[in-house]
C-alpha cells in the first residue's frame, strides 16, 4: 500500500496531566507518523489509575488529524459479555462486513449479535477481525485505541491481541491502555510495553503550578511528590493544599 499522507493537524495545548511527559508523547507522535507511512506499530501503556494512560490515548486522538480511529473502553461490568467490547471497537467498520470471505463475515456477525446464532471457531472470528481491521485501514491511516483493556472480556481482548500481532504490513498504530497490576488476555500478546511512572519534582511544579494554585516551593512540591508518588490526577486533587503547606510546612497532608 502506498503511503498515505493523512492531514496532520495543528499541535493543540497539552492536558496538564500530560505534562512532563515528553518521550511518551514522542513514541505517540512517531507512531502515528509511522502509519502515515504506511508502517504499523503497537504499544501497550501501563499504569496506576489517575498517572495519565486515558491522556495518552485522546493525545494520540487529537493528533491523528484525518486518519480514521477503532476505538473501545473496556467496562467492568460488562466483562463478562463476550465480544461486548469488540461490538464496540469495530462499529465505524461494519459496512465493510460483505468485503470479507463469507464465511469470515458470517462468523463475525454471529459473535457481534448482528447475525444468526452459529457455532464459529475462534480462530475464525479472530481472522475475520485481522482482515475488517486491515480493510479499514486501506484508504486511510488507521489509530486503534483501547482504554482500560483490563476490563475488556475475554473474547474481545483475544481477538484484537490476535489482529495486533499480526497488523505488520498495514498503516495502523495501536494503543492499548491498561491498569498496573491487573491482567488482560493482550498482555499475553507480546506486544511493546511502556510503563508511566510518577512525574518527577520539576514536572510536578509545572503541573501544580497549572492547576491555578501560582508557583509552588520546591520544598512543598517535594512533599506532595512524596506523598502522591507523582501520580498527576493525586498531585491535582492536592494542589489547593499547596499554599497551605507553605504557611504550615510541618502539617501533614490530608
Amino acid at each position: 500500500m502506498a503511503p498515505c499522507l493523512a492531514a496532520r493537524p495543528r499541535r493543540v495545548k497539552l492536558s496538564p496531566v500530560l505534562l512532563g511527559r515528553q518521550r511518551e508523547l514522542r513514541a505517540i507522535d512517531e507512531g502515528l507518523a509511522a502509519a502515515r507511512l504506511g508502517k504499523s506499530s503497537r504499544l501497550v501503556i501501563h499504569g496506576e489509575p489517575g498517572i495519565g494512560k486515558t491522556a495518552l490515548l485522546e493525545y494520540a486522538a487529537q493528533q491523528a488529524g484525518s486518519m480514521r480511529l477503532l476505538a473501545a473502553r473496556g467496562v467492568e461490568f460488562e466483562a463478562d459479555v463476550p465480544f461486548a467490547g469488540l461490538s464496540e471497537l469495530l462499529q465505524p467498520a461494519l459496512g465493510l462486513l460483505d468485503r470479507l470471505p463469507s464465511f469470515h463475515a458470517t462468523a463475525l456477525r454471529s459473535s457481534l449479535g448482528l447475525g444468526p446464532r452459529i457455532e464459529a471457531d475462534r480462530l475464525i472470528v479472530d481472522a475475520a477481525v485481522l482482515g475488517l481491521i486491515s480493510l479499514y485501514a486501506e484508504e486511510s491511516p488507521l489509530l486503534i485505541t483501547v482504554d482500560d483493556a483490563q476490563w475488556l472480556d475475554r473474547a474481545s481482548a483475544e481477538a484484537i491481541g490476535f489482529a495486533a500481532r499480526r497488523l505488520v504490513a498495514d498503516p495502523v498504530l495501536v494503543l492499548i491502555a491498561v491498569r498496573e497490576g491487573e491482567d488482560s488476555p493482550l498482555l499475553a500478546a507480546g506486544l511493546p510495553d511502556l510503563m508511566l511512572g510518577g512525574l518527577d519534582q520539576e514536572a510536578a511544579a509545572e503541573l501544580l503550578a497549572s492547576s491555578g494554585g501560582g508557583q509552588v516551593s520546591a520544598e512543598v512540591t517535594r512533599r506532595l511528590v512524596a506523598a502522591t508518588g507523582g501520580n498527576p490526577l493525586a498531585l491535582l486533587e492536592l494542589g489547593p493544599e499547596a499554599q497551605r503547606m507553605a504557611s504550615a510546612p510541618h502539617e501533614n497532608l490530608p
